[in-house]
């Protein structure tokens, strides 16, 4: 094996690789190329840091004139001029007894909107913005406020009417519509206080008709109508109106899981209103049509076996005992001798439980003759039944 000796003259003569060398042009370059830059910067900031901050010569900018409003803006705007000052904002308070002092006291019950129905000073909302107080503010749309009594309500319908003493002058009927020939898509607009914030404006569409929707007392409203116009908490027993300002429907509630308007609000139709307040002016409270039967709870009917409304007892000298329909008989003993009539269906619809039933009369009036299929032990049979007043 060989071994060189450096020291020796072969490899002292010997070619060296050649050493790398700093990069001294790229270093030189980015210096070059960020004081570029900073000196760009500098020329734009720098002008702004020498203007003084205020200037003694500022003056309010030139107004563009906007022209006509579009024709849609300005029917709005005279529907919203022209029905709002029917609209009011109703506050309740109800009445506690400090259980210390025994001092009686009032707490805030709920707040919502409602609207003038005539010059007596009639006032219609609905029954669940009333329903947990005993005493009311109404405000009107000039902001004059006015104690409020009590009228009548009709839980199964929400609504409810409250009267209030004010000036004539200060009390602008709304103009009232029908429900009846309604369309979907027909412009709608809402007026209400919601969130407290009186007098605001909503607009949309009619969204769908013919809606279901379950009051307070548990019992359906029939024919709702379905609208994307805002409503909120607050906005309940305001006006809803249709294109010629007239009242179509009262705003009642909405499909929210949070609570505020996600576009599905509820309103219940005018002839509705038209055709219950009225009776709560008259008599304090909503006559109903009936049978004038009694009937077992579901739960009785579905232990038997048997779909459809079990009669329980039929009330003496009534329009069921008048159509020769019977109720549940038994023996001294307490024996089941006749189970009853079961009703099936009215007008040729089924009805399936005693809420079933309930709704099915609701659509009807005092005075109506319906048809009444019931079973009598496997027979099916039919009757004619003129309805008559419940109270």
């Amino acid at each position: 094996m060989t071994y060189f000796n450096p020291n020796e003259p072969e490899w002292r003569n010997a070619p060296r690789e050649r050493q790398p060398q700093p990069p001294t042009f790229h270093w030189i370059t980015g210096l070059l190329l960020l004081g570029l830059i900073f000196a760009v910067v500098w020329s734009i900031v720098a002008p702004a840091r020498q203007r003084p901050l205020h200037d003694p010569s500022a003056r309010p900018r030139p107004v563009l004139a906007r022209g006509e409003l579009a024709d849609d803006e300005a029917a709005t705007i005279e529907i919203f001029q022209s029905a709002s000052p029917s609209v009011v904002y109703i506050t309740g308070r109800d009445v506690r007894r400090d259980a210390f002092s025994l001092n009686l006291f009032e707490i805030p019950s709920g707040t919502g909107s409602g609207f003038i129905y005539d010059e007596a000073g009639h006032v219609v909302t609905n029954y669940h913005v009333i329903a947990e107080g005993r005493r009311w503010t109404v405000t009107l749309a000039d902001q004059s406020q006015f104690e409020a009594s009590f009228v009548g309500a009709a839980p199964d319908a929400d609504l409810a009417v409250l009267r209030i003493d004010a000036n004539l002058e200060q009390l602008k009927p709304i103009v009232v519509g029908t429900s009846s020939d309604l369309l979907v898509g027909q412009k709608v607009f809402a007026i209400g206080n919601p969130f407290g914030l009186d007098q605001t404006l909503t607009t949309g569409v009619l969204s769908a008709l013919g809606r279901e929707i379950r009051a307070l007392s548990g019992r359906l409203i029939h024919d709702v109508i379905q609208t994307d116009a805002a409503i909120n908490p607050g906005n309940s027993g305001g006006p809803l109106l249709d294109s010629a300002g007239r009242l179509i429907g009262v705003n009642t509630a909405i499909a929210s899981p949070s609570g505020a308007s996600a576009g599905i609000g509820f309103a219940i139709p005018v002839d509705t209103v038209n055709r219950i307040v009225p009776e709560l002016i008259r008599h304090g409270k909503v006559t109903r049509p009936g049978l004038g039967v009694a009937v077992y709870n579901d739960a009785v009917s579905r232990t038997m076996g048997m779909k459809g409304v079990l009669i329980q007892t039929v009330q003496p000298g009534s329009a069921a005992e008048r159509a020769g329909l019977r109720g549940t008989e038994w023996t001294a003993d307490g024996r089941l001798s006749y189970p009853g009539d079961l009703i099936v269906a009215l007008n040729g619809k089924q009805v399936t439980g005693q809420y079933g039933l309930f709704d099915a009369l609701a659509v009807y009036n005092v005075g109506d003759e319906i048809t009444v299929t019931y079973m009598r032990g496997e027979q099916p049979q039919e009757t004619k039944v003129q309805l008559q007043s419940l109270n």
